[in-house]
């Protein structure tokens, strides 16, 4: 009887990513702020908006493999987990990390620029797009197909730093029907534009959008990894 050797597995990559950070705080924004939340910030952006206030995840960082990643985020014992950066989606083992998070128990959102395709996300994460104003000089990047793709759950946010920048989020917001597909956020960029100002606008033109502050930056200022 003749034997045939059994193939040999197929190799199974390693998935690995580069973080910045993975820390314990309160979830800032969006419909979860206030909940104690994990956040794991990838390493890395494509853009460069004017505002942005995490450029220190720009660069730098340490490469961990996705059992690590688990591992530390399982250490804190919370049941909500954000993926942010940078920009997480320009790192194709965020895919995998996401939904390896989802299959983990987690209740998981992943906050994204809305300049990359997220038609790969798994459909269980809750995905936060936030729409680049004119502003941020990164407006011409937004990929308005990313729109078609939102669920009930998800959430667009728009940055606003100026009376043209509301303008343009309303006539955007307006213009794509944001608000039957998602929840609409409106949040003023931390110490350029007064919230109470955004406030007083979005009463007066009776939006049915939601105001955001940065819950965290009320906190505990700009301080990283809180």
């Amino acid at each position: 009887m003749t034997v045939h050797a059994q193939a040999a597995p197929a190799h199974v990559p390693v998935v690995r990513l580069k973080i910045t950070e993975i820390f314990h705080s309160i979830q800032g924004e969006g419909l979860t702020a206030g909940v104690p939340t994990v956040f794991v910030r990838l390493t890395g952006c494509p853009l460069r908006c004017s505002y942005c206030d995490t450029a220190y995840a720009f660069t730098g960082g340490e490469y961990l493999q996705l059992p690590a990643i688990l591992s530390r985020v399982a250490a804190f014992a919370t049941s909500h987990v954000t993926v942010t950066g940078g920009e997480p989606l320009a790192q194709a083992g965020c895919l995998e990390l996401l939904s390896a998070l989802c299959d983990a128990g987690h209740q998981v959102s992943l906050e994204t620029s809305g300049a990359l395709d997220v038609a790969a996300v798994d459909r269980r994460v809750v995905r936060v797009l936030d729409l680049k104003t004119p502003s941020s000089g990164e407006c011409a990047r937004n990929l308005y197909a990313n729109l078609d793709l939102l669920q009930a759950s998800d959430q667009v946010k728009f940055v606003l730093t100026d009376r043209a920048d509301y303008d343009w989020a309303v006539e955007t917001a307006k213009r794509y029907d944001i608000a039957s597909r998602a929840c609409v956020l409106f949040s003023p960029a931390f110490g350029l534009l007064d919230a109470a100002t955004l406030a007083d606008w979005m009463l007066a033109d009776r939006l049915p959008f939601r105001l955001q502050l940065q819950l965290h930056k009320l906190l505990w200022g700009e301080v990283p990894g809180r």
